[in-house]
């Protein structure tokens, strides 16, 4: 289930092209975050130092080993 970022629609970005969500896992904490505007944006965190940020189709190629990560 999805809901809507209220957050968004004040800062003047539409909820339903926005969603995030949050799993905290003992002392952990993993963000995902996927935005739609031209192209669809893709945000993972994990923890404080370490993240990703990108479009949906330069995940795909990350995942598959196309494109090397650093």
């Amino acid at each position: 289930m999805v809901v809507p970022s209220f957050d968004c629609e004040i800062g003047g970005f539409p909820a339903e092209r926005w969603a995030e969500a949050v799993f905290k896992i003992g002392e952990e904490e993993i963000i995902l975050e996927v935005s739609v505007e031209k192209d669809i944006i893709i945000g993972i965190m994990a923890g404080e130092d370490a993240s990703w940020r990108g479009t949906l189709a330069g995940l795909k190629k990350t995942l598959r080993g196309e494109i090397e990560v650093k």
